[in-house]
């Protein structure tokens, strides 16, 4: 066992825990503040449905979590080789966490390549429960092994546990009429039914959801919940697991409400219906399925019921050019991609500039260029929301910072599309969109009053007395201009990326015009209401690290690292980056030196140099993952010493 969980392990707020009791007439079982477990097979081997069920159940619980899936890039890569891995990390506590943990304290591991994939990863004294029945000569040669990793003593730092997974699940499902592959298939049902016992994991919701999920196939649901039953029974029996683990809820650690375990993705989902019945206003998908935005479009296609309206288009170009047709047509109109999607969409974000609209455009960003790494996460499309269109053609920028936080991130975007009749990028990424963490649902009254006015009739009045309607007559304080929908008598107006007349929307080529209209959509933008940035600075530090997205959880838990050490930081996280808060120059000002931790090569740290004139010092990294809150830490003491 790794120190964290065999001797008192260090909390995220510096307490320690180490309790050890024995049950009556059971096993001993072990207090603990916090586990870190990771799931690991091949992509067929169920390990992303495993660690949900487990994430599922730990959240019932009353637990705090955070989860970290990752996928292979290719869609079914040859199975048992080191690119075929997929993984499911889990962390979950009886306190505040906020982030999936720097190194698992469990690795299962459902074959050598899993092994040889993860276990650099884990700290020494880890537990790990390797699948026995798939250590077969040919597999472990097939990613290097010249001799098993289980015999030659290369394990020996390590807690082993071998366990017959597959030999145990055909054995426990020999009464049902299954082929030999058939009952294999439920191997990860067993492993989740021991991890289960072995953290004391609720059983109910798994069992239910499994006759939910194979209804038609009755069968396959009574087959995997015996295999899920009888990992359990191996725990609770097995000699090789004389301690189980309880890991206490986190009473502490959420006001009080009801909560719901999300991932971002589904949280951005709800929080665009929502936005849409506070605007009371149809919600528009037009959408091209690409990862790891593809689940936006799947869960908006259930929600028919609540005036949703999904479109699968052809392509990226198509499916944004249906949305920006919606927004005309008076819907709150959104199109979700990732980044090479934004870069086909790019003509019609500036159509959208130029028709001055509301559009949501939901980038949930990945590893690139190009095609890049589809299924790994990266935060390198800033800059290409910011400036990536022909022309000055500004567009504001919000983004998330935790998966919970994606809800919100979506009804402050449709805020601001539609108050000031703009496009919006929405910036979230593969780490939030995938990962998942508890979420207190809101009440209705808490969400924000988005209703918007259309056009009714003539708004302004011509020399000789006659009203007309004139579609850029703006508002004062907004600048926005009227959003009059179709088919409403006497307010036809003519649309198309052609520039406008000030005013009368008629087509112009005029210099002066031009100009006008370029610094007043810019002006626009610039005047947005947004609140001020908030800072975390309790002992008065002179080094402040800046953030923006999914940064947020590592760059906490290394604050608060480093805070417990003695150490004085600041700590400041934007949603909205275009426009800055308000207040960002004079927050920047009060510190001799700006860190700021990015996913991409300094992205946020140039934009903050051109407008600030500060050396914003930046610290990078572009290799698919989040941050480590551990590499964090080390990296801002760094700076803090410096």
């Amino acid at each position: 066992m790794t120190s964290q969980v065999s001797s008192p392990a260090e909390q995220a707020d510096g307490t320690v825990v180490g309790e050890q009791r024995k049950a009556a007439g059971a096993k001993d079982v072990r207090r603990l503040d916090r586990v870190i477990i990771r799931f690991a097979g091949d992509s067929g081997d169920g390990m992303q449905l495993t660690g949900d069920r487990f994430t599922s159940e730990t959240a019932s619980f009353g637990n705090d979590l955070s989860t970290l899936p990752n996928f292979p890039a290719e869609i079914r890569a040859p199975a048992g080789t080191l690119p075929g891995v997929s993984s499911f990390q889990l962390h979950f506590a009886d306190h505040d966490i906020l982030t999936p943990g720097d190194a698992p304290n469990v690795l299962v591991a459902m074959n050598p390549a899993a092994l040889k994939a993860n276990i650099g990863d884990l700290p020494r004294g880890a537990e790990v429960i390797v699948n026995t029945d798939e250590f077969t000569k040919r597999a472990m040669q097939k990613v290097g092994y010249d001799t098993s990793p289980l015999e030659d003593g290369s394990l020996d730092g390590y807690h082993v546990h071998p366990v017959p997974l597959t030999t145990l699940t055909v054995e426990a499902l020999k009464e049902f009429a299954l082929t030999r592959k058939e009952a294999e298939r439920s191997k990860n049902m067993f492993a989740l039914g021991l991890l289960s016992w072995m953290y004391h994991r609720p059983t109910e919701g798994t069992e239910k959801f499994l006759r939910s999920k194979f209804a038609k196939k009755p069968d396959i649901a009574a087959a995997n919940i015996a295999a899920f039953r009888a990992g359990w029974n191996f725990g609770e029996t097995t000699e090789d697991f004389a301690v189980s683990y309880e890991v206490a809820p986190a009473a502490t650690a959420f006001p009080p409400g009801v909560y719901r375990n999300i991932s971002g993705n589904l949280a951005l989902s709800y929080g665009l219906v929502a936005a849409s019945r506070q605007a009371d206003l149809p919600l528009y998908l037009g959408s091209y399925p690409i990862t790891p935005a593809s689940d936006i479009l799947h869960e908006l296609s259930r929600h028919k019921n609540f005036g949703v309206r999904t479109f699968q288009a052809e392509d990226e170009i198509a499916g944004i050019g249906a949305a920006l047709g919606a927004a005309f047509g008076g819907s709150l109109a959104v199109t979700t991609t990732s980044g090479p999607g934004v870069a086909l969409k790019s003509e019609t974000i500036g159509l959208a500039v130029s028709l001055e609209l509301p559009l949501l455009i939901v980038d949930i960003q990945r590893g690139g260029p190009s095609t890049g790494l589809p299924t790994k996460t990266e935060q390198a499309d800033l800059l290409q929301a910011m400036y990536g269109r022909n022309g000055e053609a500004p567009v504001p920028v919000v983004a998330p910072r935790t998966p919970a936080d994606c809800f919100d991130a979506a009804l402050e975007a449709a805020r601001i599309a539609l108050t000031y009749r703009t496009p919006v990028f929405l910036l979230s990424d593969g780490y939030l969109a995938n990962g998942s963490e508890p979420w207190r649902i809101p009440d209705i009254e808490e969400l924000p009053d988005l209703r918007t006015q259309f056009a009714q009739g003539p708004n302004h009045t011509l020399d000789d007395g006659s009203e007309v309607f004139w579609p850029y007559k703006r508002d004062p304080q907004t600048l926005a201009r009227p959003w009059a929908v179709p088919g409403t008598p006497g307010l036809e107006h003519r649309i198309g990326g052609i520039e406008k007349q000030d005013g009368t929307g008629n087509i112009s080529y005029d210099p002066a015009n031009h100009d006008f209209m370029v610094r007043t959509r810019q002006a626009k933008i610039d005047g947005i209401d947004v609140p001020d940035v908030d800072v975390d600075d309790p002992h008065g530090a002179t080094v402040l690290v800046l953030g923006w997205g999914s940064t947020y959880g590592p760059i906490t838990a290394a604050v608060r690292r480093l805070r417990r050490a003695g150490e004085s930081v600041a700590q400041a996280h934007l949603r909205h980056l275009n426009p800055f808060p308000p207040n960002l120059g004079s927050v920047l000002e009060r510190y001799d030196k700006v860190v700021i931790p990015e996913m991409n090569l300094g992205q946020l740290a140039t934009l903050i140099r051109a407008k600030y004139l500060v050396d914003a010092h930046s610290y990078n990294q572009v290799n698919g993952m989040p941050f480590k809150a551990e590499q964090l830490a080390a990296a801002l003491k760094e700076a803090i010493d410096g």
